[in-house]
């Protein structure tokens, strides 16, 4: 009768299967030339889903756990959080000329040397950082104060306690950022 194996000897004889948990893959395809800076530039691009789903859970829209149980309200829900990111995205691109965001970036990635060399910002972005002012001379903004600031842009109905029955219509006048906001979104605000 032979003894079995102590179970320290097991452990020690066990082979364990390779980690993947620190690495990743790029997929490659052999129907694909791929130049060098292409994986590069893909890796460097996983920054911008990390910055997206920060955005929903935290800083911008703010998305709190909701315990759906039923597959088509998950779905929904998960709809709606990538429109309103994708919301938020567009109106970024658009606004970027009046915001800190760099709007000149072909002119940053022309002056790199390689992919994997440090991001530059462009002179356009940084004239913005130095002067705290747009081309047009107006204030730059972050996206939370831009919002902030349209937030302001209101039409009040209005009556007087001596006649509640007469009521008139107080128009905004938009600042020249909010005007900007708006031509540069594209949008005609009739109020």
């Amino acid at each position: 009768m032979t003894a079995s194996p102590s179970p320290a000897t097991r452990r020690r004889s066990t082979p364990k299967p390779p980690s993947t948990a620190s690495t990743w893959c790029a997929p490659a395809s052999p129907r694909r030339r791929s130049t060098p800076a292409r994986p590069s530039k893909a890796y460097k691009q996983l920054a911008n889903a990390e910055r997206a789903f920060r955005s929903l859970k935290t800083v911008d829209i703010e998305v709190r756990p909701i315990h759906h149980r039923r597959v088509d309200r998950v779905r929904a829900h998960v709809f709606l959080c990538m429109l309103a990111y994708y919301v938020e995205w567009r109106m970024r691109q658009a606004l970027k000329p009046i915001l800190f965001d760099d709007h000149d970036k072909a002119e940053a990635d022309a002056a790199r040397a390689s992919i994997v060399a440090k991001a530059r910002r462009s002179n356009a972005a940084d004239r913005k950082a130095v002067t705290q002012r747009t081309e047009d001379g107006l204030p730059i903004h972050s996206f939370r104060s831009l919002l902030a600031d349209l937030a302001t842009v209101t039409r009040n109905t209005m009556a007087t306690a001596a006649a509640p029955d007469a009521s008139f219509v107080i128009y905004p006048q938009f600042t020249p950022v909010q005007a900007r906001a708006f031509q540069l979104l594209g949008v005609n605000v009739k109020l």
